[in-house]
């Protein structure tokens, strides 16, 4: 399509980076336009009027805006020409839907928690043992149940790559960076996942600049 799309967000954000990987999957050419939420450029007014909740990302594609990283990558997963990152089967599509609600309901919470314990504790009020242990727990369950969805399959939803795995991709990358990753990721067929993702062009060309 030729309408230009346009990205409002801070590279370095977890969301940000499954709605480039998309595009990027999709081939999209796009400007990332900086939202720095550190500098509290997401509660500007220019921002909250692209975004009333002051979050990020916020996508632009031609006259049309959308916030919200599901609605984002729905619709451009349905717009953009390419492979499509939604399933074909009922069930691969309730597999690829269990694995986004999984990680915006437990997963994300717990991942980013343990990364911001060793990676950016003063934004999350300090570092805490109590906080590190809990956020490595559930961190565990919630890939072990992500990999019980994967079974013997190569991707979350089924045989080919899909949007759970883009939410799930980003925030792993930060725990990768941890002391924590080993025991993070000591779960039943999470390695296999791993590899796989790393291999991805989308994932390689995506990984923020964190100076």
């Amino acid at each position: 399509m030729s309408d230009k799309i346009t990205v409002y967000g801070f590279e370095a954000s977890t969301y940000v980076r499954t709605v480039r990987m998309v595009l990027a999957e999709k081939g999209a050419s796009y400007d990332l336009v900086p939202v720095d939420i550190m500098a509290g450029e997401n509660k500007r007014p220019e921002h909250l009027a692209r975004h009333p909740f002051a979050k990020i990302p916020v996508v632009e594609h031609g006259a049309k805006r959308l916030y919200e990283t599901s609605a984002i990558i729905r619709y451009l997963n349905d717009v953009l020409p390419g492979t499509s990152l939604v399933p074909g089967t009922a069930m691969g599509r309730a597999r690829m839907d269990m694995g986004v609600g999984i990680h915006d309901g437990y997963g994300y919470g717990a991942l980013i928690g343990l990364a911001a314990q060793h990676l950016f504790p003063d934004f999350v009020g300090g570092a805490s043992e109590e906080v590190r242990l809990d956020c490595l727990e559930k961190s565990r369950l919630v890939l072990t149940e992500q990999m019980k969805l994967r079974g013997d399959s190569p991707w979350i939803a089924g045989a080919t790559l899909s949007l759970a795995d883009l939410f799930v991709a980003p925030v792993c990358f930060y725990v990768s960076l941890t002391p924590d990753a080993g025991a993070a990721f000591d779960v039943p067929g999470f390695s296999d996942w791993w590899a796989r993702v790393q291999g991805l062009e989308s994932y390689q060309a995506t990984e923020p600049d964190l100076g």
